[in-house]
């Protein structure tokens, strides 16, 4: 039964990202800093292709399970994925050697503007000018952007306000750990409980409808895990093994990008906003493809809410584990940065306040994308 949902391609695809990953390991020596000129770029071409194949893997798995399960928790297995293995790197590199200070601050704020702009500018641009139009579910949507709005401010505005040089002081952590994760953990529940129909989507051109013109009835998804539990089950493990590689690919290039940015002289901030990119990459392509078909809400439930996730579980283990180890977790941000947060998060909330989000939307996300970039080279 499992080779019906296993394909030989799969195995490969999996056997390619850990390979990629052991030889990497292996060639640790020969990668460290600094590398000449032509096997830089080939390590680092290398390395893309081999998550972008990987990436295709994890979409085709999260494509399947979200048919299977629906939405949202199809496209909440995808971002929770993603986002705890990212969450236990962050959090792997802060238990390490060296000083990380910003390092939670500069990781969510590349991933806050690279979803919030530039993945669904993408998918409004190109799903607006094939469908005119996409209907999203605004209540769903609000939750989402109502999330985003005080766990933000908790994360980058509030600790340079009442903070020490841009960190909250051991007083200050401790109940901002616990409402994050309070407010986070309500969120997931009322998402997956009485509230999941507000994360469904309502444009008609995709609902099922009876004869009578009435939405036929979800099948729960108690009942679906029960009657595809084997399938369910390897369709997420197989996800999670192929995720895993992308992720600490992408982190193992990091080193070998700082080298070549610094080369170039590119701005340091430029190395974490591609790596955030990359990291994210199985959510952005499957976003796309989303918007592609018209599923504007499935768009705001994979970018929405893998950045819900990100915040609401980056922030809380960085600042446990500065407690438990004594290092100070720089949280402000720049007042440029500050200024690009809240004109993303105000431009979020009035783009969704529409019941059809349309191309021009998409490009204004896009047109704030590139001011940021301006910025990171200010």
């Amino acid at each position: 039964m499992i080779r019906s949902f296993i394909t030989r391609t799969d195995v490969l695809r999996v056997a390619l990202g850990w390979g990629a990953f052991a030889a990497l390991l292996a060639l640790h020596p020969l990668l460290a800093p600094p590398v000449p000129g032509p096997l830089l770029v080939v390590a680092l071409l290398a390395i893309v292709a081999v998550i972008l194949v990987c990436a295709f893997g994890v979409v085709k798995q999260a494509e399947a399970l979200a048919h299977r399960l629906g939405d949202p928790y199809g496209s909440l297995v995808l971002t929770l994925s993603i986002v705890l293995i990212e969450v236990i790197l962050i959090s792997a590199v802060m238990l390490g050697p060296g000083e990380h200070a910003t390092i939670a601050r500069d990781s969510v704020m590349a991933v806050s503007m690279i979803i919030l702009n530039l993945v669904i500018g993408l998918a409004l641009l190109l799903g607006g000018l094939r469908h005119r139009g996409m209907a999203h579910n605004r209540t769903g949507t609000s939750a989402y952007l109502s999330m985003l709005v005080i766990l933000v401010a908790l994360a980058f505005g509030l600790p340079g306000l009442i903070g020490d040089n841009g960190a909250y002081t051991i007083g200050q952590e401790i109940p901002i750990i616990v409402l994050t994760l309070a407010l986070y953990a309500f969120f997931l529940f009322r998402q997956m409980g009485a509230q999941a129909d507000d994360f469904t989507e309502v444009d008609e051109r995709l609902r099922p409808v009876r004869a009578a013109e009435r939405e036929e009835p979800r099948t729960p998804v108690r009942e679906v895990l029960a009657a595809h539990r084997v399938e369910v089950l390897t369709r997420l493990v197989l996800l999670v093994v192929t995720v895993v590689p992308i992720v600490l690919l992408s982190h193992d290039m990091a080193a070998l990008l700082d080298d070549g940015l610094g080369r170039l002289g590119a701005p340091v901030a430029l190395a974490g906003l591609l790596i955030a990119g990359i990291v994210f990459l199985p959510e952005s392509i499957t976003s796309i493809r989303a918007a592609l078909n018209g599923e504007a809400q499935r768009v705001n439930n994979l970018c929405h809410g893998a950045l819900v996730s990100t915040v609401g579980l980056t922030i809380p283990a960085v600042l446990l584990i500065g407690m438990l180890t004594g290092q100070e977790v720089v949280l402000a941000e720049s007042p440029a940065n500050l200024l690009m947060l809240a004109v993303t998060l105000l431009l979020s909330v009035t783009t969704f306040a529409a019941k059809r989000v349309t191309a021009m939307h998409g490009a204004a996300h896009l047109a704030t994308f590139a001011v940021y970039v301006l910025i990171l080279f200010s």
